[in-house]
């Protein structure tokens, strides 16, 4: 019997591993040798803006909203009719012919015709007035510039107050006595008025007390304060300002009663 014995040279995987090993222990440093590698710091970019689409709008302060107060009536306390005339009887009427000037009543209306430079009037017989509201409708037929015509109010035989309105546009208010004017209201430019002829205009006088307002068309227009006349008559005028002949028509004419008391001042200390 035959007994091999183990081959004792190392095998070539073995010397591999050996020269793998001392190669290792050959390369390695201690620590104290080692040198510490930093790795460089990253620099951080700025944060880039941040872009706000719908920026909020800023709070406007409240503001402050006046009272509105409503507007004063003009014609306080107009009541029912008092009377209506339709200018069908012209006994109610002062009527008068002559070269200078004519005032007829005839197809329900008034009509004053005067040449140049001529004023004429002519008032409603059988009424006496005090407070009030009287419309009557005006028609210039021939008219121009400075001419006039109008409405009178609180009428006596020797005084009254005219409202007087004027062909070139605008209307004043006065105190007749005895032929002597005193003015109560200088010329206001009204779009009411007819600028010349032929127009028309309702013609409106409220009175209470000493106050006496303007109304054309419906429309308030001024007003005047006087206390020497407190109740007379109605009527209606023409007068020619210049070198041309006037002629004016009234109709329909109205008085309202009116129930008003004027507020009391309160006296100052």
């Amino acid at each position: 019997m035959i007994f091999s014995r183990p081959d004792s040279r190392p095998t070539i995987y073995t010397l591999i591993a050996l020269l793998g090993l001392i190669a290792g222990l050959a390369g390695c440093a201690s620590p104290a040798d080692a040198t510490a590698i930093q790795q460089p710091a990253t620099e951080l970019a700025p944060p880039s803006p941040t872009f706000v689409w719908f920026p909020p709008s800023a709070t406007p302060a409240p503001r402050a909203v006046p009272t509105q107060h409503p507007t004063p009536e003009q014609k306080p306390g107009v009541g029912s009719p008092i009377f209506s005339d339709d200018f069908s009887s012209p006994i109610l009427w002062n009527t008068a012919v002559s070269n200078q000037a004519a005032v007829d009543v005839s197809r329900n209306r008034l009509t004053i015709a005067v040449q140049p430079g001529i004023y004429m009037l002519s008032l409603r017989q059988g009424v006496t007035l005090s407070s009030f509201y009287a419309e009557v409708t005006a028609r210039p037929s021939l008219c121009q510039g400075k001419d006039e015509y109008g409405m009178l109010v609180r009428a006596i035989p020797v005084a009254y107050y005219r409202f007087a309105l004027s062909c070139d546009g605008t209307a004043r208010a006065e105190r007749v006595s005895l032929g002597t004017r005193e003015p109560l209201h200088s010329p206001q430019p009204s779009g009411d008025i007819p600028p010349g002829a032929p127009g028309e205009v309702r013609i409106g006088v409220w009175a209470v007390g000493s106050e006496m307002r303007l109304f054309l068309n419906g429309r308030y227009q001024f007003s005047v304060n006087d206390k020497n006349y407190l109740s007379g008559a109605l009527g209606v005028f023409a007068r020619s300002a210049g070198d041309t002949p006037v002629t004016i028509t009234f109709s329909d004419l109205v008085v309202y009663d009116v129930s008003y008391s004027p507020p009391t001042k309160t006296p100052k200390p």
